[in-house]
């Protein structure tokens, strides 16, 4: 069981057996007024499982896809429960993408539908243990030796989130899309299944995977430059959802929470971020958007230091600093160069 798993709500299995058989009345229904997500319009249906996955799907599929997020706007998706009514959506898409570990309730449904062409972008990529903080003298993420190769058959069989073994990730920390270059890496996946379950448009969608790519590749580019010549290299952040970015880039993430946004930190946890803070020049204390800032404002408080938001990008909302990932990327490199004094 992964950390998230561990501080999140499962779905019974009765709930469950009983979400799937209204789910199937929901289906017939569906079927009858043609409100489905399997390409009703002749377009590919494409069920995400969250924002960073539909973002995915959206810029990849372009005109050729139809996409539907099992996590509406401003519901903090490692809670999200499954509708009767999205069980039926998820059995009838033609594609399924998904994040294997995120979210409890969307693992046992996907589990529960059988699509034929189901992504697991944990496949895609190499996950890794960051824990409750991440220090810059850990390992480059590039240093993992990436093979997509080794994935590739993994995702374009079908069948990845059965195959992959997530057992040995027990500790893994699944906020891959917050590092530009391991996003690439998911981006390159899902074009290939996009083209796998769509032949047709296959041309189109490996050409939008280029571009998508570019502008991730221009997005690291950024981050990397921008990030220079900085007084510190350690930033707080209630929920330690920046671990990957911390390790692309050479910082320290010291998350008061651990990987679990809503986890309440030991009294133990929030005096040693106070000695932190003090040895580290931190300035900064950072909270996002669909979480409480609670805990950020009664450390930063307490301590003297500024707030500012550090989005995890697990949803967009009006509160969220601009209107897609890559904008609210760049928001987010902004407020960390204004925290950490980069010049």
């Amino acid at each position: 069981m992964s950390v998230m798993n561990a501080h999140r709500r499962l779905i019974s299995t009765a709930a469950l057996a009983g979400a799937v058989t209204l789910g199937l009345t929901a289906l017939s229904a569906c079927s009858s007024s043609g409100a489905t997500n399997a390409g009703s319009d002749g377009k590919l249906g494409v069920t995400a499982s969250f924002y960073p996955m539909e973002f995915l799907a959206k810029e990849i599929g372009g005109g050729h896809v139809s996409v539907t997020s099992l996590t509406k706007p401003g519901v903090e998706p490692h809670d999200l429960e499954i509708s009767p009514q999205q069980t039926a959506q998820l059995g009838e898409s033609d594609v399924v993408l998904y994040l294997k570990g995120l979210q409890p309730a969307v693992d046992e449904a996907v589990k529960q539908a059988g699509v034929k062409n189901t992504v697991d972008a944990a496949t895609l990529t190499e996950l890794e243990d960051h824990g409750t903080a991440v220090g810059h003298d850990h390992d480059h993420a590039d240093e993992h030796g990436y093979d997509e190769s080794a994935h590739e058959d993994g995702h374009e069989d079908g069948h990845a989130a059965d195959e992959h073994d997530h057992e040995a990730d027990a500790a893994a920390d699944p906020h891959i899309w917050l590092d530009p270059v391991k996003y690439a890496e998911v981006a390159r996946g899902v074009g290939k299944a996009l083209a796998k379950a769509d032949p047709d448009h296959a041309a189109d969608y490996e050409k939008n995977t280029a571009t998508l790519v570019g502008k991730l590749d221009e997005l690291d580019k950024a981050y990397e430059d921008g990030l220079k010549n900085r007084a510190t290299d350690t930033f707080i952040t209630t929920h330690s959802a920046f671990g990957y970015l911390a390790e692309r880039y050479g910082l320290d993430q010291e998350g008061i929470a651990g990987l679990d946004p809503e986890s309440e930190p030991s009294p133990a946890r929030m005096k040693d971020l106070h000695e932190i803070a003090e040895k580290e020049k931190a300035t900064t204390v950072f909270f996002e958007t669909l979480a409480s800032d609670r805990t950020a404002k009664t450390l930063a408080k307490d301590t003297g230091l500024k707030t500012d938001v550090l989005d995890p990008l697990e949803g967009i909302n009006d509160k969220s600093q601009g209107g897609d990932y890559l904008e609210v990327m760049r928001s987010n490199l902004k407020n960390l160069q204004k925290a950490l004094g980069a010049k």
